[in-house]
């Protein structure tokens, strides 16, 4: 049983003071892989609903009979033990059914965006050699532009309409590429696949591509070990069981919706209900009631956006139970509003994709035990400090900010094909997650910013998490977001991009909220340019794009 260091009572795990009733501190987790742990939950509950979208229900047995084919197929195509599958789709059926089928094969899931373009398909492609994709009908255009660069071998597609099941291959273009016209290969395959001794521990189930704390995007090389056991924590924590409904509004190509609202839900053999449109508040809000759904993980764009429909109360919303707020920081205000709508619970964590991904989460036990604007204590099994953020050497006390280092069973094995990435963040056990961010004394995270995002002004680090709170204390701002520019002077000084509120536009100067905020925080750290913008950039869970912010600040 995996558990962390001795002593267990270290007087640095000052969170064992906040621990939730009910919940582990240590946890002895089943050594399966993540196929054996969809056959579970199918031999426990074989007719009760593993899936829903729109009118259509898959039971349990259903779903093992679909992966049990698809993994089938991909031997047909010769697909062994460690190639690589890859998955460019929305929330459809076939996701479930393509990344369970894979992994049941001893094949490693390699997800994509299905809002990438070509540049970005093909570096992924490229760099993990993936030898199928199953991809969305709508993007084959992009797939093929891929194939001179590329090892695909065979192109399987999604179409995401009802009845399932729509994967099929698609004919080749180029010469030398046998042809597949078949409609249906899972209809047509035989059940069962020839059986692979998986090593939980070892084999890869996943490369999941992040962009890590520098450079392009790189694999995080996470195991069926890594994966099982984050959705046992989680659940755990959750106080899941089988009778839960969960909404699968986060993209399971991203490694927070993928655990959350796919892994977690099938080891506890919950219902997961799945919307291919995050942004669609209505649709939402018809799932939770149509469907009773009891647990919603999403991040704060999504809760803004739901608190905003101007029709929410006139849906019942009463089923929820849980809601999780992950991805950046959720606003007090959206909170109170959602639960006081709701009845249910809404608490924030924290999660990265190294850590497959969650690593802490408020308690839910108690609502006094929630501090709102903390991402909550280490969940068990996980442990977390800060460290200084210049060598990472340093461990700091409570109160001290520096970078958030954590460890834990579900930690990564590193980055493929990225030795020295694997060696700045993973040392002695410990993933540096590049996040600057401060332990309370009772043992709460409070994440202040990234330790990329970090200003540098005459050697006086200022956090742009601190400037844009400032800046959404201003009754004209909707979003705003603050970046480094260079400056002759200071070496560096900040930017603000600021989007105004419908009815403020064109009425709000720079000059005007340069000077607010001057009188809410220091000189050097007030804005010397603000630029206005209509959208600020985000990325597929709606996390702004700091980066791309940079780029264009010139």
């Amino acid at each position: 049983m995996p558990t962390l260091d001795e002593p267990t009572e270290s007087p640095q795990r000052l969170w064992h003071s906040s621990w939730p009733t009910g919940v582990p501190r240590a946890i002895e987790y089943p050594e399966i892989s993540l196929g054996q742990m969809l056959q579970s939950a199918a031999e426990r509950y074989p007719e009760k609903t593993a899936v829903c979208y729109f009118d259509q229900k898959i039971s349990y047995h259903l779903l093992e009979e679909f992966v049990e084919r698809f993994g089938r197929a991909l031997q047909e195509r010769n697909i062994v033990r460690g190639d690589k599958v890859a998955i460019y789709l929305p929330n459809l059926p076939e996701f479930v059914i393509a990344y369970y089928g894979a992994l049941r094969v001893g094949a490693t899931v390699v997800t994509i965006s299905p809002l990438y373009k070509e540049r970005e398909l093909t570096h992924i492609l490229a760099d993990s050699q993936a030898k199928v994709i199953v991809a969305w009908e709508r993007l084959l255009p992009l797939v093929n532009a891929t194939r001179a660069k590329t090892k695909l071998e065979h192109v399987l597609t999604a179409n995401g309409h009802p009845p399932l099941v729509g994967i099929s291959t698609i004919p080749e273009t180029r010469e030398a590429q046998s042809e597949e016209e078949v409609n249906t290969i899972i209809l047509r395959t035989e059940r069962a696949s020839r059986l692979v001794d998986i090593q939980p521990r070892m084999d890869l189930a996943l490369l999941q591509y992040t962009g890590g704390t520098t450079g392009a995007p790189k694999g995080a090389m996470l195991t069926h070990y890594n994966l099982v056991i984050n959705a046992v924590q989680f659940s755990t924590w959750l106080g899941m069981h089988a009778q839960d409904v969960h909404l699968a509004a986060l993209p399971l190509f991203h490694i927070y919706g993928m655990t959350t609202a796919m892994n977690a839900p099938i080891f506890t053999s919950g219902c997961i209900v799945l919307t291919p449109d995050p942004r669609d508040s209505n649709a939402i809000l018809q799932m939770v009631e149509n469907f009773k759904v009891t647990i919603f993980c999403g991040v704060p764009t999504m809760y803004q956006a739901l608190i905003n429909e101007p029709n929410i109360r006139r849906y019942d919303l009463g089923s929820l139970r849980v809601c999780i707020s992950g991805a950046s920081s959720l606003s007090g205000q959206v909170q109170i509003e959602f639960e006081e709508i709701t009845g249910g619970r809404v608490v924030e964590g924290y999660g990265l994709t190294e850590m497959s991904p969650v690593t802490h989460v408020n308690p839910l036990d108690h609502p006094a035990k929630n501090r709102p604007g903390s991402i909550g204590i280490p969940i068990s099994d996980t442990d977390a400090k800060i460290v200084d953020a210049e060598t990472g050497t340093v461990t700091l006390p409570a109160g001290e900010p520096g970078e958030l280092a954590i460890r834990g069973p579900q930690a990564m094995k590193g980055y493929w094909h990225g030795k020295e990435e694997t060696e700045i963040s993973l040392r002695d056990g410990w993933i540096y997650t590049g996040d600057i961010a401060v332990m309370d004394s009772d043992g709460y995270f409070h994440i202040l910013d990234r330790k990329k995002d970090m200003i540098n002004i005459s050697g006086l680090k200022v956090w742009p998490q601190e400037i844009e709170a400032v800046l959404h204390e201003n009754i004209a701002v909707k979003e705003a977001a603050a970046v480094a520019v260079a400056d002759p002077e200071s070496g560096e000084a900040v930017k603000a991009f600021v989007v105004l509120k419908d009815g403020y536009r064109g009425k709000v100067s720079e000059s005007e909220i340069i000077k607010f905020c001057r009188e809410r925080i220091a000189t050097y750290k007030t804005p010397k340019i603000v630029a206005f913008r209509d959208i600020l950039p985000r990325n597929s869970i709606g996390k702004v794009l700091r980066r791309e912010l940079r780029a264009h600040s010139d």
